[in-house]
């Protein structure tokens, strides 16, 4: 009982010092808007931001290449020969196969 008496009187002289000791706990970690959440959340943000500049960057690229296969027909040639395995009449098309383990 005592104990309990000893800190009834600390918190009753440092009321000010308690109060803002557990607002700060509230706002910093049990709130909806903590510090703590919006952590995580400007870290997914930036994650979030590189995948779209990611995305953004291949947008880019296949467009500029859909640009020249429109314009150019030795690139529509060039990408049936080496996605599609296409071929002239008489040649020989060889596939050269590579573990998976050694692509990643």
């Amino acid at each position: 009982m005592g104990r309990l008496l000893t800190f009834w009187g600390f918190i009753r002289k440092y009321k000010y010092l308690a109060a803002i000791i557990v607002f700060l706990f509230i706002v910093g970690l049990l709130d909806e808007n903590s510090w703590y959440t919006r952590y995580h959340r400007q870290v997914e943000i930036g994650n979030l931001k590189r995948e779209i500049d990611k995305y953004q960057s291949q947008y880019e690229a296949e467009t500029a290449q859909l640009k020249e296969l429109e314009n150019n027909p030795e690139a529509v040639e060039r990408m049936a020969r080496e996605r599609y395995y296409m071929k002239r009449p008489n040649e020989d098309v060889f596939v050269f196969m590579t573990d998976s383990s050694e692509e990643e």
